[in-house]
């Protein structure tokens, strides 16, 4: 097992002030974004099914890397270690909505109802379920990255939870808000699915199996894979970039709003976190199954919850907003449970 001056010493510069960048990356994607108007504008008619043709391509350059790393047989292995998928899924599924649900609940209709109206307190919180229900099927394969998690199990882990997703989104989110007519878009649910999973994971497979036959083992692993060491950083940063630029409006023309809405969405990113991950610890997992897992639940597939939101109550309505602010926090909030996550790898037993 790598020590973590090692595995910090592998990041370099470039992945040690990762959140730097990210910083950066966020603060320009604002200024592009009300500088030149034009840019989000062209890049938002790229898009089918609410999903973003640029950004999908970007996630596919982030995940890319960790798919090359996957080795088919593993997968099958890896179904037969139930107890992380177990912590997964009772995480994601049993404890991660309702509890997204209670905390939104005191915050919004006790602790800050002196400042937002009783109508927008219930639309913050529609919105704020629609993330807890709908946990993380593409990012968390870059967070799985950067935590050294292993790229096999994540990709098990994942692909259960988008199973489930399918059929106990709706229900959850229909008995939470006490709603009948909960539409799922299926076309973004399954369009983010084929364009996250299934085609890096597609290319990842081909590309290993091709260059191992035509070069070797040793040069794929050696020198092919060391080729993207960065790729998924870059990636990540660029997305931030595009993000950002649609979000200038709304992160400058309700900031005591989206900071009220920032408050329990992080609380309850830091508590699913923890939830898991000691569970995870203390059933004896080791850090590369452990920390995937955990992170799965505190990020969120944002572009179901978004385009719910605007299904049910509009765009330009506080469940949107309560959507979209989840974008906005969730990738700080995840590089700082990554970094925990690598600073506490020597708490765990050697895969």
């Amino acid at each position: 097992m790598k020590k973590e001056s090692e595995v910090t010493k592998e990041m370099g510069i470039f992945g040690k002030y990762l959140t730097v960048w990210v910083a950066l990356c966020i603060v320009l994607g604002v200024m592009i974004g009300q500088i030149f108007p034009a840019f989000p504008e062209l890049l938002s008619r790229l898009e089918y099914a609410n999903v973003s043709i640029p950004v999908a391509l970007l996630i596919w350059l982030m995940i890319y890397p960790m798919m090359l790393k996957v080795d088919f047989s593993s997968i099958v292995e890896a179904t037969k270690k139930p107890r992380g998928l177990t912590v997964t899924t009772v995480t994601n599924w049993l404890i991660k909505p309702f509890t997204m649900y209670l905390v939104a609940l005191f915050f919004f209709e006790g602790v800050f109802a002196a400042f937002i109206e009783p109508a927008l307190a219930k639309e913050y919180l529609a919105g704020a379920v629609l993330l807890g229900a709908a946990p993380c099927t593409a990012m968390v394969f870059v967070w799985s990255h950067l935590t050294k998690g292993d790229p096999a199990y994540t990709v098990v882990q994942v692909a259960v939870n988008d199973l489930i997703l399918l059929v106990a989104f709706t229900p959850i989110v229909a008995f939470l808000l006490g709603v009948s007519d909960v539409v799922v878009p299926y076309d973004t649910l399954l369009i983010s699915v084929v364009l996250f999973v299934v085609v890096p994971l597609l290319g990842g497979y081909l590309s290993r199996k091709t260059i191992i036959q035509k070069k070797g083992r040793t040069y794929f692993e050696e020198v092919f894979i060391n080729r993207f060491t960065h790729t998924t950083e870059i990636g990540l940063l660029l997305t931030l970039i595009i993000i950002f630029s649609f979000q200038g409006e709304i992160i400058l023309g309700n900031p005591l709003h989206i900071l009220l809405i920032a408050v329990p969405l992080t609380l309850q990113t830091f508590f699913i976190f923890f939830f898991a991950y000691i569970w995870a610890n203390k059933w004896g997992l080791s850090h590369d199954t452990a920390a995937p897992a955990a992170l799965i639940g505190a990020s969120n597939f944002f572009e179901l919850a978004v385009a719910v939101a605007i299904s049910l109550f509009g765009l330009n309505s506080g469940a949107t907003l309560a959507t979209v602010v989840g974008v906005l926090v969730e990738v700080p909030l995840m590089l700082t449970l990554v970094k925990i996550a690598n600073s506490t790898r020597h708490r765990f037993k050697v895969a």
